[in-house]
């Protein structure tokens, strides 16, 4: 039996700066990514589409995310993803995914203003 892999990749736009705060003695930043995609529909009308991204970058990577990520900062990360569970307050239970961050690149020539 092969290995399983939990690897994504991701080039976009951060939405906001970056989120920083400490939990269990551990910095912890978080940052939406917008990832801009545009595809051509059966009738050939483009058709233009962002998704979002939830990333969470932990003590070193926490750092580079705090002095450097502003909304519309360019971004290429890597990452695994983690899928958390909660109870909503009308008690159903939710899912969320997160992209653990364990490679960053800043794309300083790239920023885009309008997200």
């Amino acid at each position: 039996m092969e290995s399983a892999i939990n690897k994504v990749v991701l080039s976009g736009f951060a939405g906001a700066d970056a989120e920083v705060k400490t939990v269990m003695n551990q910095k912890l930043a978080k940052v939406n990514l917008a990832v801009n995609e545009s595809y051509k529909n059966s009738s050939g009308e483009e058709i233009k589409k962002v998704q979002w991204f939830n990333l969470t970058f932990w003590n070193a990577k926490a750092d580079i995310a705090e002095a450097q990520i502003k909304k519309g900062t360019g971004l290429t990360i890597e990452g695994r993803l983690q899928t958390n569970t909660y109870d909503a307050k009308d008690g159903t239970k939710r899912y969320s995914f997160d992209i653990i961050v364990s490679e960053v690149t800043i794309r300083e020539n790239e920023k885009q203003n309008a997200i």
